[in-house]
């Protein structure tokens, strides 16, 4: 793990579980806004929103890892910027912004799973909770990415 000093990240809760994503890849937070579905997509891919102008895929994270909602009116959508698009993720809670001290952060433990875990790239201390460091791209697999491009090509075509 290559933590600098100082590096902030956005905690979120999903279920009851701590996890978190670096403060630089998030754009911005936002209520859960109108989505349109898209069919044919995976049940965690929940369809596309309009920002502003902008049509962007919105995938229920929680979904996605297999995590229960938690019941809250508290549920947001993070937006987070990838390298060629943005994606909007759904998550249970927004926590707070902190600045572990790397004394508490720790590589990703070993995992025994089934299922691809390269996403989780580390964990630190946070009173007496752990937080999980995950990697939004790494979340996505391939077909992800191609239902996110082929929703948004749609989107702009028949906006055309």
């Amino acid at each position: 793990m290559n933590q600098d000093d100082g590096a902030r990240y956005l905690c979120f809760l999903l279920g009851q579980e701590s996890y978190a994503i670096p403060l630089l890849s998030v754009k911005e937070v936002i209520a859960p806004p109108e989505i349109t579905p898209v069919p044919q997509t995976p049940a965690y891919f929940l369809g596309i929103m309009n920002l502003r102008g902008q049509i962007i895929s919105v995938m229920d994270l929680r979904s996605k890892l297999g995590i229960k909602p938690a019941v809250s009116s508290e549920t947001s959508i993070i937006i987070c910027d990838l390298i060629s698009s943005s994606i909007g993720i759904v998550v249970d809670s927004i926590d707070s912004v902190l600045s572990p001290n790397r004394e508490t952060l720790s590589a990703k433990p070993e995992i025994q799973s089934q299922r691809n875990t390269d996403y989780i790239e580390g964990v630190f201390r946070h009173g007496d909770q752990l937080v999980l460091l995950i990697d939004i791209v790494k979340t996505l697999s391939l077909g992800d990415h191609q239902a996110m491009s082929h929703a948004t090509q749609a989107a702009q075509a028949k906006a055309a």
